[in-house]
C-alpha cells in the first residue's frame, strides 16, 4: 500500500486549461440536453442551442436562467465574426446576450467584451474534486434515518414538486422553478436523486455526466427537512454513483463565499476558478 502522501499527490488535479475545458464542456453538455428536452416537451418554446467556435449558445426562453453561452473563448479564439453570430442568435429570439466565462479563456476576450459594450453582472465559484471507486474519503451519511435513491421514470413530478418546495421562500419564481425541475428530471441522460426521511421525500439532487466529469446540481431541501443531513447523504450517494459510472472528477458551482461553497469545501472540493457572467448592455 502506498503512503498517504503519495496517494494525495496522485489524486491532485491542477486547475489548468485542460481542467477548465472539461468542467465547462460538462456544464454546457448538460444544459444542451436540458434545452433539447424542453424543445421535445414544449416545441412552442422555441428552445434551441447552437455551437459557434466551440461555444455552446443556449436559448431556453427569454427569461430562463439557462439562456446564455458556455465555453466562450475556451476552445477556440473568438473574433468579432463569431461574436456577431452568437449575438444574432439571442437577438433574433428576443433574449438578452449573456456569457459565463472562465478566466482561463483566451486572453484577448476581455478586450473584445469591453469593446462591444459588455458589463460583468455575476460571479460564480466553479469547484471540483477527484473521485474514484477506491476513494475512501467520499462523504458518509450523518443520519442513518435518511435514505437516498434514484427516482423512477414515473416519479419525475414527485421529484419536481419536492425540489420546488425547497425554494418555497422564493414565491415569485415558483412557477419557473417547477417548470425547470420537471424538464431537468426528464432530461436525457439525467439521474435524479431523492432523499427520504421515514419514507417521505425531503430533498433532491441531480447530476449530469460527460466524459468522466459529473456535474452536481438540483440541490433542494424542503423547509421542514433542513439541518438533518439530507444534502450530505445526497452528496455522498451522487459521488459514489458517478464513480461507479467511471467518473474521475466531480464539479459543482456556487455563489462565492456562500454556505454551499463552504459545505463543498468541507467535503473535499477546491475552487478551480471564479467565473464571471457578462451581459451585453
Amino acid at each position: 500500500m502506498k503512503p498517504m502522501q503519495e496517494q494525495e499527490k496522485e489524486q491532485f488535479i491542477f486547475a489548468d486549461l485542460n481542467l477548465a475545458r472539461r468542467l465547462e464542456r460538462t456544464e454546457g453538455h448538460t444544459n444542451a440536453e436540458f434545452v433539447e428536452t424542453r424543445a421535445r416537451l414544449t416545441p412552442e418554446s422555441g428552445a434551441q442551442w447552437v455551437e459557434v467556435a466551440g461555444t455552446y449558445a443556449m436559448f431556453d426562453g427569454a427569461e430562463s436562467m439557462l439562456t446564455q453561452t458556455f465555453g466562450l473563448g475556451l476552445f477556440q479564439e473568438i473574433t468579432n465574426v463569431e461574436m456577431d453570430a452568437i449575438e444574432s442568435f439571442f437577438r433574433e429570439r428576443g433574449a438578452p446576450v449573456l456569457h459565463e466565462i472562465s478566466p482561463l479563456a483566451s486572453a484577448g476576450l476581455l478586450a473584445l467584451l469591453n469593446e462591444r459594450g459588455y458589463q460583468p453582472v455575476e460571479l460564480t465559484s466553479v469547484m471540483y474534486r477527484p473521485i474514484s471507486r477506491e476513494a475512501g474519503d467520499l462523504p458518509a451519511p450523518g443520519n442513518d434515518q435518511i435514505t437516498v435513491r434514484v427516482v423512477e421514470e414515473d416519479e419525475h413530478e414527485l421529484w419536481a414538486r419536492t425540489a420546488t418546495r425547497g425554494w418555497s421562500e422564493f414565491t415569485e419564481f415558483a412557477d419557473q422553478i417547477h417548470a425547470l425541475s420537471v424538464v431537468g428530471a426528464k432530461r436525457a441522460g439525467a439521474s435524479s436523486f431523492l432523499a427520504e426521511l421515514d419514507g417521505q421525500p425531503i430533498a433532491t439532487g441531480g447530476i449530469g455526466i460527460h466524459e468522466g466529469v459529473v456535474l452536481l446540481a438540483g440541490a433542494s431541501t424542503i423547509p421542514e427537512g433542513r439541518r438533518q443531513g439530507a444534502q450530505l447523504a445526497l452528496l455522498g450517494s451522487r459521488l459514489r454513483y458517478a464513480a461507479e459510472q467511471g467518473c474521475d472528477i466531480a464539479m459543482m458551482c456556487a455563489q462565492p463565499g456562500s454556505t454551499s461553497q463552504r459545505n463543498a469545501e468541507r467535503n473535499g472540493f477546491r475552487i478551480a476558478y471564479t467565473r464571471i457572467k457578462w451581459r451585453l448592455a
